[in-house]
């Protein structure tokens, strides 16, 4: 399958304010984006350039440079960091909506949907690959345990959650196990590599280690959350989506042992089925079991202990930025 790249005009990705305190930094890494998608292959580039610039928030290389600075690190070498976060992160998604059939995301058509499946895959393999060189560049064997490190625990992730789909019996320890290595690790790494680079001391690099997974972890309930509660133009996904994959989110694991007998059997009925035939019955389920409260209040624990870690840190506009960061992970609608 091809796309008519023509028609197919992505999205920059424009700063939010959170970036402001790194702004200079910032445009640097989007230079680094657009130097090291270069390939001797044009789709590589079309496909590389589509999803990095498919408007996303590129929090995983913020943190890096975040991380990094609020250290007084003063040389160059967060800015390769935070490229090669940002492929690694932008591999997973090409991977991950392939493995899900997904077809749109943040708004747009997603690379397999527009070029199919096998230059999907292949692109975020030279992504991966990519990043591996730079991290190489980077010259630190350190970072490059954490993150290669981080990589397996990634796939680890992505595989218990495809082994969890249609299966109802997941407890909620088990969908924290699946979080932290599917999204919370990325997020670890990058600010656990931030303070690497910048020679923290012991402490101040493992706070910054722990705020990065608890910042993902915070920024994935969220996202389970908005499944049953968001926006869907504003996401730029389906309401339900999880629920038509059968993925056994923290909304539902809450509602099945909040529920009565009848309504746990009706949502792990849907869960092994998957579609969205049950949808409204589901909502109403989670509504009425508490399970969306719940769910937003295990997301400001997390967000909390995020913001805990930061005492370790100097007083400085990069600290704050990363405080306003675990604030408004729980606070947002997209």
């Amino acid at each position: 399958m091809t796309a008519n790249v023509s028609s197919v005009q992505p999205a920059s990705s424009t700063p939010s304010p959170l970036h402001a305190v790194v702004a200079d930094d910032f445009d640097a890494v989007n230079r680094t984006i657009v130097a090291q998608l270069n390939s001797k292959v044009p789709l590589v580039e079309t496909i590389g350039q589509y999803i990095t610039e498919s408007g996303g928030k590129r929090l995983r290389p913020l943190l890096a440079l975040l991380a990094a600075r609020s250290l007084g690190y003063t040389g160059d070498k967060h800015i390769p960091l935070a490229t090669l976060i940002e492929f690694m992160h932008t591999s997973t998604l090409l991977h991950d909506d392939v493995v899900d059939e997904s077809h749109m995301r943040r708004g747009k058509k997603t690379a397999n949907d527009a070029w199919g499946n096998a230059p999907s895959v292949l692109v975020g393999d030279f992504l991966y690959a990519r990043s591996f060189q730079m991290m190489v560049d980077v010259g630190s064997m350190r970072i490059m345990a954490i993150l290669s490190g981080a990589t397996c625990v990634i796939a680890e992730g992505e595989v218990q959650q495809l082994t969890n789909i249609g299966n109802p019996s997941v407890s909620e320890d088990d969908y924290f196990d699946t979080i932290l290595g599917k999204t919370a690790m990325l997020f670890e790494a990058a600010s656990h590599s931030g303070a690497v680079l910048a020679e923290a001391t012991p402490d101040q690099e493992q706070a910054l280690q722990h705020y990065g997974r608890y910042l993902g972890l915070a920024f994935q309930l969220i996202d389970d959350l908005l499944d049953y509660q968001g926006d869907a133009e504003a996401m730029g996904k389906n309401v339900g989506d999880d629920l038509a994959e059968g993925k056994p989110t923290l909304p539902l694991i809450r509602a099945m042992e909040q529920g009565t007998p009848e309504q746990a059997k009706l949502i792990r009925q849907v869960i092994r089925q998957g579609g969205l035939e049950q949808l409204d019955a589901v909502l109403d389920i989670v509504h009425a079991t508490g399970a969306l409260t719940y769910t937003r209040t295990r997301a400001e624990e997390m967000a909390d202990k995020a913001l805990s870690q930061l005492d370790a840190l100097p007083p400085s506009p990069y600290r704050d930025t990363m405080a306003e960061l675990a604030r408004l992970a729980v606070d947002r609608q997209t």
